[in-house]
């Protein structure tokens, strides 16, 4: 079909107004009443459209998701046929109804075999034919319910449509919507710190920033998706064990924000110092000056319940990674260095605790080597770019261990029916079906659950380096000080109707607020927060399996 591409007439033929100056080419000539103009966002706005334009032309032919998980080098447990079982028990199955009624049976009941029986698992590589099968998108086919920290039980109903149709793997293709997006945000924040650095366009919004909002927003979704399907299981052992983490880590996170700054330097005071001095003069002009200690209570309660959400979301991701964990440990006995990169990586929560804590960390770091010539190892900005990296790195660490941690959960299914073999009785074949299937159909939600407190802790950790100031150098970023003021003069010139002047109002207030002494406490709080929960859940999790799981 004919393509008709547009054209760009004078510039005296149309009024200054007609396009955004962000979205002329940069061949048009602007008129001169626009010469003071400056784009708001310019190439970061043709990047952000490449990419999105890629991520959705790219998704079905290549994908960092779906090549993390089915490239191959995970296998998994096939369950074993009705027709293995039967000929393990020397019971054919009957041909017809004639034949069923001279064996005595005026129906087929269902088989049952010993626990004990010798049958074999297959193993077959994991691809994407097996994620995606060939049920058509959508599908409403019933799906096994999780129990047991976070291994599906499943019904009948919901076994027999897994065992019969080609299923679907459970939020697989959330799953890799949700890694390719985190990929290309990644990729856009990379490309927009590398042009701030060689042109440095300093009236330009940075839109990596909204990329990783986006981020943030998505990792909490994937939480409350995952999340709700331990509410939504008729026993409720899962439900009570969320609401009794919510409650606990509630209370620690009340208890957090009173340490002082000298001890843990989550940079809370100076934050809320710095909202509240310019949040003040507004509330004075309103009348509302009593509700300023209100406003900075009301942000402490607000963070405190951010916590115990946070706290609820990563209860079983943490209990699975402590079972992987020791899994995939015992699976490389014989690979010294990849037990040595899974123990940093389960170690990596405490690592980022010990980054914030001043006394052992910062204070540590600027003591003077013993010598006559007293200095510190390292500056302050030093050390603020030295944690950034070292999060960066421990998040790309614990990535590159994902594979391990996937194929230990895999192998859950061989274990589960080593220990159906030590006990004693008959078991329907079903029942063993069931046991193998329902391990692998929940293989992308324990991905998410690795992936996504990753995902969450990396972008926190480049909107901080953003919003709060800091530098990937030693060198420290000055941050200009926003008043209401001066966004208001800076907002004003484009346009003198009431609509323009009252956004510019509004724009100026939230950008006195949203200081950045106070974005960098907030975003510093949910990094150490989240490592926080995530070592304690793990830990609770190890001491689970090694002294309640056998008993």
């Amino acid at each position: 079909m004919p393509v008709f591409l547009p054209s760009f007439p004078s510039p005296a033929l149309l009024p200054c107004s007609f396009f955004p100056p962000s979205l002329l080419p940069s061949f048009y000539p602007a008129c001169p009443r626009c010469w003071n103009r400056k784009a708001v966002l310019g190439v970061q706005l043709v990047v952000t459209l490449l990419t999105a334009t890629l991520m959705h032309r790219l998704a079905p032919h290549c994908s960092f998701a779906r090549w993390l998980l089915c490239n191959g080098s995970l296998f998994r447990y096939k369950h074993p046929t009705e027709e293995e079982l039967r000929a393990l028990e020397g019971k054919p199955r009957p041909r017809g109804r004639k034949e069923r009624w001279a064996n005595g049976y005026s129906e087929e009941k269902p088989l049952s075999v010993p626990r004990d029986a010798p049958f074999q698992l297959e193993t077959c590589p994991l691809t994407a034919v097996d994620a995606l099968g060939n049920s058509p998108a959508g599908s409403t086919a019933p799906q096994p319910q999780p129990t047991h920290w976070g291994i599906g039980a499943g019904s009948s109903a919901g076994l027999h449509a897994e065992l019969l149709l080609p299923a679907v793997l459970r939020f697989f293709l959330e799953y890799q919507w949700f890694v390719d997006f985190a990929v290309y945000s990644g990729g856009v924040y990379v490309f927009t710190e590398a042009y701030y650095y060689v042109l440095g366009p300093a009236k330009e919004t940075n839109i990596a920033v909204f990329w990783c909002l986006l981020t943030i927003a998505f990792s909490i979704k994937m939480f409350l998706m995952v999340t709700r399907l331990y509410f939504s299981t008729e026993e409720g052992g899962e439900r009570s064990v969320c609401l009794t983490f919510a409650f606990l880590f509630l209370l620690l996170a009340m208890l957090v924000q009173v340490v002082q700054e000298d001890t843990l330097e989550l940079g809370l005071e100076p934050g809320l110092a710095s909202m509240t001095q310019n949040l003040e003069p507004l509330l004075k002009t309103q009348g509302w000056d009593w509700a300023l200690p209100l406003a900075k209570l009301a942000i402490r309660i607000g963070l405190a319940f951010v916590g115990s959400m946070l706290g609820a979301f990563l209860t079983f991701p943490g209990l699975r990674l402590a079972q992987t964990h020791l899994d995939a440990l015992t699976m490389s006995e014989d690979r010294p260095t990849l037990q040595f990169f899974l123990h940093i990586s389960f170690l990596s929560p405490l690592i980022i605790l010990w980054l914030w804590t001043k006394p052992i960390a910062r204070d540590f770091l600027h003591q003077a080597p013993p010598g006559e010539m007293p200095f510190s190892l390292l500056s302050d900005s030093a050390f603020d770019s030295l944690r950034l990296w070292v999060l960066v790195a421990l998040c790309l660490l614990r990535l590159a261990v994902t594979r391990p941690h996937l194929q230990a959960y895999l192998c859950l299914a061989k274990a589960r029916v080593e220990q159906l073999r030590r006990e004693a009785g008959r078991i329907e074949a079903r029942e063993i079906q069931r046991r193998v299937v329902r391990v692998y159909c929940y293989v992308t939600v324990v991905s998410l659950q690795y992936l996504t407190p990753l995902i969450f802790t990396l972008s926190c950790t480049l909107l901080l380096k953003t919003l709060g100031g800091y530098s990937w150098g030693p060198g420290p970023i000055p941050v200009p000080s926003r008043t209401p003021s001066s966004t208001h003069d800076r907002l004003g010139g484009l346009g003198d109707d009431e609509a323009q002047q009252t956004a510019a109002l509004i724009a100026g207030a939230l950008g006195s607020l949203l200081t950045p002494l106070f974005l960098r406490a907030i975003l510093t709080f949910l990094i150490w927060w989240t490592a926080a929960c995530q070592l304690l859940s793990s830990l609770f999790g190890l001491y689970f399996q090694r002294h309640l799981a056998g008993s």
